[in-house]
């Protein structure tokens, strides 16, 4: 129940963008949800034919689980600045992601060759934090990048920082998803 109802949160934010008819009664669902009204920290995926076409989230907590998608949803659509905004035409092609994520944690190393014998691939996502450098990938990523030194490169170069941030010790945190998806177009909308 709980993964249906987040992802026609996110479709009915998206569709309201193309159809106002589509509404979102907050207060009844958090009424009907109480969870709803909890802050969390999500991510909204959208895929084309199995390629990335939208993602956008939070890493913290600052709003609540109802809106952090419903924002997320939006901007994932419309606002990645990676993408033209969405078009009616790809709803068909279109896969829908909601990420709910755990509380990031830091995580403690010594160095570079101890950071890749704690990190757990296709478990954690990581996010890498150094002054001006701040980036992070979904565990999901893992599926693009199976390798440690390549995931952690990757991220790095997400972050705007070069792959030898690592010998700075940067600030590492990983964090878990509960993740759902399914096609855009099989979604009932609320």
């Amino acid at each position: 129940m709980l993964d249906s109802l987040l992802l026609r949160i996110a479709k009915t934010a998206i569709l309201h963008s193309f159809d106002p008819k589509y509404q979102i009664d907050k207060a009844m669902l958090i009424q009907k949800y109480p969870y709803l009204e909890q802050e969390a920290a999500t991510f909204v995926t959208l895929d084309y034919d199995k390629t990335l076409r939208g993602c956008i989230g939070s890493i913290i907590a600052h709003r609540s689980l109802i809106d952090d998608i419903i924002s997320n949803a939006v901007s994932a659509a419309f606002h990645d600045p990676r993408f033209s905004p969405l078009h009616v035409s790809e709803f068909s092609h279109l896969d829908l992601e909601v990420s709910v994520l755990s509380t990031p944690k830091i995580l403690e190393y010594d160095n570079f060759d101890d950071l890749l014998t704690k990190i757990r691939p296709h478990i954690d996502g990581l996010i890498l934090n150094d002054g001006v450098y701040r980036g992070t990938f979904l565990p999901q990523v893992w599926e693009q990048l199976p390798q440690p030194v390549q995931f952690l490169e990757q991220l790095s170069y997400k972050a705007g920082a070069n792959p030898s941030i690592y010998k700075e010790h940067p600030a590492i945190y990983t964090y878990t998803v509960d993740a759902m998806q399914e096609k855009f177009d099989a979604i009932l909308p609320i």
